[in-house]
């Protein structure tokens, strides 16, 4: 009978271990955000709220990005998209809010996929240069007069918050927490999935080599548009929701800067790695106000020197802190 080396046996052991990290890491997490609104305030409530919606759309940038190699800096266009395809809905059509949500999902995906097309001609920093000029187009065409009528113009649209559905004892800040963190989970788990599934395989090909993939029959041009169109759809989705928990929308919220901040998100949580989306999502809401605690006259250099610190001491983001927690943690386990 042939022995099962011990190399062998000691890797299984550590893959098993890492997995259960893993999974009590996630429970933890998971349970911590549940109970938030239990222990804090409704403005907390409200903030952690827009952590979460920020968390999608960063998600959503990781998939282009992380997942198919394609630099984007044009996402705030999308969530400004929808945004107002969720306040247009409700306020002139009397939609109910929840049926906005698939709606700004469907039409920023074809509004995503269609500017994938001419869009695949480009690449690196021109493929960014693209987007920008998307992004900078964006405020100006939601003030256009033709538009005003829907839109509102300058001054925007204001949206009334839903109560709790059901006759729920919860304040409306409260559900509208739950209900963002649901579509949050669900919109993480269909990415994970999407990114292990056959399409995600393409589009991680495309990224690492895209000769290489059309050579191994890959169809590029789609798969490409394909990860606009859903990396859109997802931001449409963090705009309509974040437009539900502010109740307000206007063209100078949707400016060129959010898609930085978006873009920053992204570099701090860990390019490719979707759950260092929440952590870079917390560092665009809050520290600009730790920054601004630290000297109001220099809050912006204070925050750029914070985002060199960053860049200087965990160059791969969240996800660099992550992995030396658990080989930490492992390694006392090891040990013991």
């Amino acid at each position: 009978m042939t022995a099962i080396p011990q190399t062998t046996l000691t890797s299984a052991k550590t893959g098993k271990r890492s997995g259960i990290v893993r999974q009590t890491s996630s429970v933890l997490f998971l349970l911590i955000l549940v109970l938030v609104p239990l222990a804090a305030t409704n403005f907390v409530t409200f903030q952690i709220t827009m952590l979460l919606v920020y968390a999608t759309a960063i998600l959503a940038l990781n998939i282009l990005t992380g997942g198919s190699g394609q630099f984007s800096l044009g996402q705030s266009a999308f969530f400004a998209i929808g945004a107002y395809t969720c306040a247009v809905l409700v306020e002139h059509g009397g939609v109910n809010y929840l049926l906005t949500l698939p709606i700004a999902a469907a039409v920023c995906f074809v509004t995503g996929f269609l500017f994938g097309l001419p869009a695949l001609r480009l690449s690196g920093v021109y493929l960014a240069l693209a987007t920008f000029a998307l992004a900078t187009a964006m405020p100006q065409l939601l003030k256009l007069g033709y538009f005003e009528r829907w839109t509102g113009g300058v001054q925007g649209l204001v949206t009334s918050k839903p109560d709790a559905p059901l006759g729920l004892p919860i304040s409306p800040d409260t559900w509208l927490y739950y209900l963002t963190l649901a579509f949050s989970l669900a919109i993480y788990a269909a990415a994970t999935n999407l990114l292990s599934s056959r399409t995600g395989r393409a589009m991680m090909a495309i990224r690492d080599n895209e000769i290489a993939a059309s050579a191994m029959g890959i169809d590029v041009a789609l798969y490409k548009t394909l990860a606009f169109g859903i990396s859109a759809a997802i931001t449409g989705v963090a705009g309509a929701l974040g437009a539900i928990a502010v109740q307000f929308v206007a063209p100078d919220g949707y400016t060129f800067q959010l898609s930085i901040a978006l873009f920053l998100g992204m570099v701090v949580g860990g390019v490719g790695w979707l759950p260092g989306s929440i952590a870079g999502s917390a560092f665009i809401v809050f520290v600009p106000n730790v920054a601004e605690s630290i000297s109001k006259g220099l809050s912006g250099a204070v925050f750029g020197v914070l985002i060199l610190l960053v860049i200087f001491v965990i160059p791969r983001g969240a996800r660099q802190i992550a992995e030396y927690l658990q080989a930490t943690i492992e390694g006392k386990r090891g040990s013991a």
